[in-house]
């Protein structure tokens, strides 16, 4: 299984809009709007690096709304556990 990670640009008008659009396209698990220079994030599950083009190219940005994506491939997950001592730096458990 191969997971890539697609930052999307979006027109400002569009942004719920486009996200809904994401989120029912095939292989994509997961829609997150977002602050910064990326208005969508999108969490893509292929079986391997054939379905990729497909998805992206040929799905994700003929979608109405998007202006400009960029594509990351992930190489390694790490476990829930090292996920939580990254992010939850300064937060103190009670």
């Amino acid at each position: 299984m191969l997971t890539a990670i697609v930052l999307v640009q979006a027109q400002r008008d569009r942004v719920p809009e486009t996200a809904a659009a994401l989120a029912q396209v095939q292989h994509v698990k997961e829609v997150y709007s977002v602050t910064g220079e990326w208005d969508i994030v999108a969490i893509l599950r292929l079986p391997d690096y054939t379905h990729l083009d497909d998805v992206v190219t040929g799905h994700l940005r003929p979608l109405q709304g998007i202006v400009k994506t960029q594509t990351m491939l992930a190489f390694r997950a790490y476990s829930p556990d090292l996920l939580d001592q990254g992010f939850g730096v300064g937060l103190k458990e009670e």
